[in-house]
């Protein structure tokens, strides 16, 4: 359905020191290979041929370690931001030269769940899909609230974004005007976060979902990576 996606991978990971000060935080190893070739996996099952992934704390390591993507049957296209990443909002904006106007499919680079990706819906008028989960013990009370398969930026219960679901390039229509008096959205490369033109969507009801209740883990701190590896090869 999908041919094409996105690997956020470009994070400095520092809730993960010492480990990430030598290994990108999606190429620390969990259960037995490095957490992004999990998400390799996935998407190539899933028939996704093009893979974005990008980079910027330790760029030179993904090359290295992954290749052109052959192995798994993709082909991977690194994105580099540079020594500062351009956060969530930013990064995709510069990668929409790769990923075209089709929906993509997105996972975030620190997450590992086996959600089945070719389960992901074909957007019609939506600008995304999002996945979400029940918020883990360490997530506070949620990002957003979903409601017969829209998702809300307001109003409880809430749920946590997973890290996973599927884009398009429309999202980012007017997303000057949408982000003025962001200091970070007016410099050059811009810089900034996804949550805002997301919530703009949700106001405009173009945002769908689902809440996905089978195994994740949020990859954020040594603690949770020991648990998430526990847990996996258990």
């Amino acid at each position: 359905m999908f041919r094409q996606a996105m690997i956020f991978a470009a994070g400095r990971g520092e809730r993960l020191r010492p480990l990430t000060d030598t290994t990108p935080k999606p190429l620390l190893p969990v259960a037995g290979k490095p957490l992004i070739e999990w998400h390799l996996e996935r998407l190539a099952d899933a028939g996704i041929r093009d893979v974005v992934v990008n980079t910027s704390h330790l760029a030179d390591r993904f090359p290295a370690a992954l290749g052109d993507g052959a192995r798994w049957g993709l082909a991977i296209h690194y994105r580099p931001e540079g020594s500062e990443p351009l956060e969530t909002g930013g990064g995709m904006l510069n990668a929409l030269p790769l990923l075209g106007e089709a929906p993509f499919v997105l996972v975030n680079g620190d997450v590992w769940s086996d959600y089945a990706l070719s389960s992901l819906p074909a957007l019609t008028d939506d600008w995304a899909h999002l996945v979400l989960v029940p918020p883990p013990a360490h997530g506070g009370d949620g990002d957003f609230r979903l409601e017969a398969g829209r998702v809300h930026g307001d109003g409880a219960p809430r749920l946590t974004y997973a890290g996973i679901g599927v884009f398009r390039a429309a999202l980012f229509d007017g997303w000057r005007e949408a982000l003025a008096g962001d200091a970070g959205a007016a410099r050059t490369p811009p810089r900034f976060r996804l949550a805002p033109l997301l919530r703009r969507a949700m106001q405009l009801n173009r945002i769908g979902g689902e809440c996905y209740t089978g195994r994740w883990f949020d990859i954020g701190t040594p603690e949770r990576l020991a648990e998430a590896e526990a847990a996996i090869t258990a």
